[in-house]
């Protein structure tokens, strides 16, 4: 696997850092290794580096991983929590962790979750690469596809726009409900396909909501009020949204 990501190392005990990059080392000679000694420090070297990989520690000088995380807007990269609390798993998982590793690290876990981490990466630098050849014919042909290419674990789904009934927010997932029942779920956020689609009749009801305006059987008054779909599913609407919401209903 010769040194084809970025690795950032984020830990406040200098011991463990160096750990880590040891034990990256003994499997990988020419990995790219950053290092960050706490939250603030990390969260400006994502932004400027653009990681693969963070091996990331939970508490750290009173803040904790989950804080970082939650201070970004889009997570494109894997994660692996290394901690000595067993406590937080449940928790670290909802952040979509690749993996949970208990101190000391065990050599054989760390290896075997580097791999896998690694794995991932490649899968999803392919989709990717695979979407970017779609839009890049679209673009080339001067016309709005009438499908979407969304990717997932196991390659790109071809959609039809007018197919999707809504899409809602899974953490840095997007789940897509479409007319026939199918439920996809795409590794892209939904900030994404709300700059994607906001030309195709859909709108952003909730920050957790994408709606196709062309699917919606009834709206419910209240502070924001709900929008029912055709599928039956009632969706919130922020009291924010509300009014440009009802304007795009108004003649």
């Amino acid at each position: 696997m010769p040194g084809q990501f970025t690795i950032l190392i984020i830990d406040d005990e200098l011991q463990s850092r160096a750990l880590i990059r040891k034990m990256l080392l003994d499997i990988d000679q020419h990995t790219h290794i950053l290092e960050a000694d706490s939250a603030a420090t990390a969260l400006e070297m994502i932004n400027e580096h653009a990681p693969h990989l963070l091996f990331l520690d939970i508490q750290m000088n009173g803040e904790t991983g989950f804080d970082l995380l939650d201070k970004l807007s889009h997570i494109s990269f894997e994660i692996i929590f290394t901690t000595a609390h067993s406590g937080y798993a449940v928790r670290a998982f909802r952040y979509s962790a690749m993996d949970y590793l208990m101190k000391p690290i065990d050599p054989h876990e760390f290896t075997e979750s580097y791999h896998k981490a690694c794995e991932r990466i490649k899968k999803k630098s392919s989709v990717i690469n695979q979407q970017v050849q779609f839009l890049q014919q679209v673009r080339d042909s001067n016309n709005l596809p009438d499908k979407l290419a969304i990717p997932t674990a196991e390659g790109l789904h071809f959609i039809s726009i007018s197919n999707i009934l809504y899409c809602h927010a899974i953490n840095n997932y997007t789940e897509f409900y479409l007319s026939d029942k199918q439920k996809i779920i795409s590794s892209h956020t939904l900030g994404y396909y709300d700059e994607w689609l906001a030309s195709r009749l859909f709108f952003r009801v909730h920050r957790s909501y994408l709606i196709n305006l062309s699917h919606v059987k009834l709206y419910k008054r209240g502070d924001g009020g709900t929008v029912t779909m055709n599928d039956g599913r009632e969706i919130e609407v922020s009291r924010n949204n509300k009014e440009a919401f009802l304007k795009l209903f108004r003649g």
